[in-house]
């Protein structure tokens, strides 16, 4: 029995033994060779060079400029004397250089699991290093590695449309490998939008190295993909020209071919993408937060106003989708209406009232008690539904980041809103672009473009991407040939007919022009105002905002028009001359093809 343990113990000594040697000899070999692999090989990663983005004519919006970045071994300590004539000499080379700046970024890198050269200094501009490159090439405690930075040459004119890159935060690092080695992203703008276009992909060198990590043999090598440019259908003369336009004013201008090709956006005021790049001051910053008028903010998609009376010719369309005879006949404008037992009076602009009054004289006019009488016969819900399907309250699609939607409101919104009903009052003002009412200038602009061709478009603003050209994107909306018409030569009178509220300053136009004007209440007036003041007698933020949204030619619609100045009054006197200059602009600079006033106006006028 003795005997029979003792070999018992020794089969299984041996058999533990036999196990362990299988495991490290063969089970174990992969593991043992990936670390042999590490500590022979060293991979390295190559950044691509991020694509320019240019305007339509060739103008660099976004470029690279050319330098190198600054780095020091790893391994010092921060009170050693070593690191210390490292830095200064440096400064030495570079007086702009922050010592302290320099110290805090190599003391959060260091350790001693780093191999890897640390980055103290992430750009030199190439003409400053030049004369500094030999001497500092010599020294092996100091790597010099060539970089670019972005600039954007023409500042704040495109700043809402082009963006700008940052540095990239843990959170972009963790969601895309080029960004965590690149350290950089789009934050805004187009660079956001198309920034895994812009960005290219990585690169990688493997290396034999000793072991202090000096590399001895390249093994393999693949180059990254970069340079992957953006061409717009922006043209930043036109762009530069409208953003001088504005001057004391703030607001919105947008130029947009019928197929949805922005010609031009701009947001006014802007700001200055350089001073992101490397990163804004907290002044700077500050400074940007303050401002009333808003820089930061891009109005074009971010800016969400009342539509006024632009949306009378949408909501004409919606009237006839839901009730298909309802527009043929006329409403009485005594000035005002009221509902029921209520002596709340819904008033029109014109004190005295409009009459008897048609389709398009509603629209010439823009009366509004047409509109509240029509909208009483619809609802609210069936307004919402057709005017959300012709772009109004609803997403763009145009490429930049973060589109609002606006609100084109109805019961079940209001309920889940603010949980309350929906009242009658309420629709009455959503019939003339007020109350709860809200879009985006870009979103009237391209409502615009349907208005004109039956086609719903999406803005986009990119031309060629990497080199492939991008196709519009259109929906075809049928309407009752007859009511549109009606609607557009309404439009036309409003242009072109003495007495139209943009006639002063379209009517001169090489070409022939179709539009509508609109202003849109910031404030209510109460029911005991015999007589309103006038816009420029109100406080400025008080002040109502002007619209006016046009195309043209009017029998061959090619261009969209679409302005909104903030707190500009009256659309026709702020918002008219300065539509009028960009038609101006766009005829003198060939986009026309010098097509000049036919017998359209004869036609419509005798109509």
């Amino acid at each position: 029995m003795k005997y029979k343990f003792i070999i018992f113990i020794f089969l299984v000594f041996w058999g533990v033994m036999v196990a362990r040697l299988y495991h490290v000899s063969i089970k174990s070999n992969f593991y043992y060779e990936g670390l042999a692999k590490e500590n022979i090989e060293r991979q390295q990663f190559i950044k691509p060079v991020r694509g320019e983005i240019m305007d339509t004519n060739g103008n660099l919006l976004a470029m690279n400029q050319i330098g190198f970045s600054l780095s020091i071994a790893p391994h010092f300590k921060q009170k050693s004397e070593r690191l210390a004539k490292i830095i200064d000499k440096l400064i030495h080379t570079f007086p702009n250089l922050d010592r302290e700046v320099m110290r805090k970024v190599y003391k959060k890198h260091n350790s001693p699991y780093n191999h890897k050269y640390i980055k103290v200094v992430d750009f030199i501009h190439y003409s400053n290093m030049m004369g500094a490159y030999p001497k500092l090439s010599l020294l092996e405690d100091i790597k010099i590695e060539a970089e670019t930075k972005r600039y954007y040459p023409y500042g704040r004119y495109a700043a809402h449309i082009v963006g700008y890159t940052g540095r990239s935060n843990k959170k972009e690092n963790a969601k895309d490998s080029v960004v965590n080695e690149v350290g950089k992203v789009g934050k805004t703008g187009l660079e956001r939008h198309y920034n895994t276009v812009l960005q290219g992909s990585l690169g990688y060198e493997v290396s034999k190295v000793t072991a202090t990590n000096k590399a001895v043999e390249v093994l393999e090598k693949e180059l990254p993909k970069d340079n992957k440019n953006i061409t717009l259908n922006i043209d930043i003369d036109l762009q530069k020209m409208i953003y001088e336009r504005f001057g004391e004013h703030t607001g919105v201008a947008i130029v947009m071919r019928t197929n949805g090709e922005i010609l031009a956006g701009v947001s006014y005021p802007a700001y200055d993408p350089n001073l992101f790049v490397g990163g804004i001051s907290s002044k700077a910053w500050k400074a940007l937060q303050a401002n009333l008028a808003h820089p930061f903010t891009n109005k074009l998609i971010h800016g969400t106003y009342p539509p006024g009376s632009t949306i009378k010719m949408g909501m004409a369309l919606a009237y006839s989708k839901a009730i298909p005879h309802i527009l043929e006949g006329s409403e009485r404008c005594n000035g005002y209406i009221t509902l029921g037992s209520s002596r709340h009076k819904f008033r029109c602009w014109s004190r005295w009232g409009h009459g008897t009054v048609p389709l398009r004289k509603a629209i010439r006019e823009s009366c509004d008690v047409y509109f509240y009488n029509k909208s009483l016969k619809v609802g609210i819900n069936a307004m919402a539904k057709y005017l959300k399907t012709f772009g109004l309250g609803v997403k763009t699609g145009v490429d930049l980041p973060r589109e609002y939607s606006g609100i084109m409101p109805d019961k079940q919104w209001k309920r889940k809103r603010f949980n309350e009903p929906w009242y009658l009052g309420e629709t009455v003002i959503s019939a003339i672009g007020q109350g709860y009412d809200l879009v985006t200038p870009l979103q009237v602009a391209r409502y615009t473009g349907l208005l004109a061709t039956s086609n719903l478009a999406v803005p986009h603003i990119a031309k060629t991407i990497d080199g492939k050209v991008l196709q519009p994107e259109l929906k075809h909306i049928e309407f009752n040939a007859h009511y549109l018409e009606e609607i557009r030569k309404g439009m036309y009178d409003v242009c072109n007919i003495r007495g139209g509220t943009a006639f002063r300053t379209m009517s001169k136009l090489p070409i022939v022009v179709a539009g509508k004007t609109g202003t849109s209440q910031v404030t209510s007036i109460p029911q005991s105002t015999k007589k309103r003041l006038k816009e420029s007698e109100l406080a400025y933020f008080h002040r109502s905002h002007a619209w006016i949204t046009t195309y043209a030619p009017y029998d061959n619609p090619q261009y969209i028009v679409t302005m909104l100045v903030e707190h500009g009054g009256h659309g026709g006197s702020t918002a008219g001359p300065m539509v009028a200059d960009i038609y101006k602009w766009l005829y003198s600079h060939g986009y026309f093809n010098n097509i000049t006033k036919s017998n359209v106006e004869k036609d419509n006028q005798d109509n």
